[in-house]
């Protein structure tokens, strides 16, 4: 049996509102009686290949291992923005101080020239109210990468791949064989040659998106930050491009809202397509100075209940984290 949960902002996912905004109103979580056991499993599989990948590389990160850069930051929001929008962190206009982590996707420590998704993490300072966990929280995180779009079907696909994965390349090949067959192992090796190989002009030029949305309130969105003058980097290295760029001075971004308008459109629980609403520039994003920040655990739910992490990958990012957080401590 499925649960249809509204996206109402209540930390418990359970609440009956509609959509405030926009020209539907069911916008909805499908959730499955199998989630929490499906979810553990996971967590335990993602312990198990943290343990491999710290015995390799020592104590991290289970993915996204190795920074590029942290930068203390500013986040301005802007004024007079819509109803819809003003929630959370975007509630009112004014400046807050913000934390950011830019880093390889992998979990091995590996030349920045290599191929790999790119993080972008965010963390909004100075935040006071109900968290998405419970209890209050003090901060907003978002979690962005250079990709629009989730590419594994669903988080059985994902997890299944990023912990074999960390087994070694020709265990994880043999093993997807055996599981699924020839057809199997090809469609998951697409997903991945998608992921993987995307080109990667540098942080001063790329989009950044959170690609499975959070709440803004009652309502969805994809929060997206790009370049406010797109700027390509020098040379391959874009490790070093963007320490270079942030010892000249400050580097600006705009941060933008994608919002839920239909389930064809902007669906909730698909995380392969790319949502194409409009978008909705809410605040500026300043990069100031470097600053160490490795010790903080970025989190899709570390933050208010306002902004709740939405969607089956979301729901499993929950238990995922925390299994990653175990590990690294």
């Amino acid at each position: 049996m499925l649960v249809l949960a509204s996206l109402g902002y209540s930390h418990r996912g359970r609440n009956t509102g509609a959509c405030m905004a926009g020209p539907s109103t069911d916008c909805a979580e499908i959730i499955g009686d199998d989630e929490p056991g499906k979810f553990a499993r996971q967590a335990e599989l993602i312990r198990a290949a943290h343990r491999l990948t710290t015995a390799r590389h020592g104590k991290g990160r289970f993915l996204h291992r190795k920074p590029l850069v942290s930068a203390t930051a500013r986040i301005e929001v802007l004024p007079d923005l819509p109803p819809e929008a003003r929630f959370g962190v975007f509630a009112q206009a004014g400046t807050r101080d913000a934390l950011v982590r830019l880093s390889n996707g992998s979990f091995d420590i590996q030349a920045n020239t290599v191929r790999d998704i790119h993080g972008f993490a965010l963390r909004v300072l100075g935040i006071a109210g109900p968290g998405a966990l419970g209890g209050t929280t003090d901060h907003q995180d978002f979690l962005l990468i250079n990709h629009d779009r989730f590419n594994a079907i669903d988080s059985d696909a994902f997890v299944e791949v990023a912990t074999l994965a960390a087994q070694g390349q020709l265990s994880a090949l043999w093993t997807l064989l055996r599981r699924h067959g020839l057809a199997g192992l090809l469609d998951r090796l697409k997903d991945l040659r998608q992921t993987m190989g995307k080109p990667f002009a540098g942080y001063a030029a790329e989009t950044f998106n959170i690609v499975v949305p959070h709440a803004v309130g009652p309502c969805a969105v994809k929060l997206v930050i790009e370049p406010e003058s797109a700027a390509p980097m020098t040379g391959r290295d874009p490790g070093a491009d963007i320490v270079a760029r942030l010892a000249a001075g400050p580097i600006r971004y705009l941060a933008k809202l994608r919002f839920y308008t239909a389930p064809q459109a902007t669906p909730i629980e698909d995380h392969r397509a790319v949502w194409s609403a409009p978008l909705q520039t809410v605040a500026r994003l300043t990069l100031l100075s470097p600053v160490e920040v490795e010790p903080l655990q970025f989190d899709p739910w570390g933050g208010l209940a306002e902004h709740r992490p939405l969607g089956e990958i979301m729901r499993a990012r929950k238990a995922a984290y925390r299994a990653s957080q175990l590990g690294r401590s």
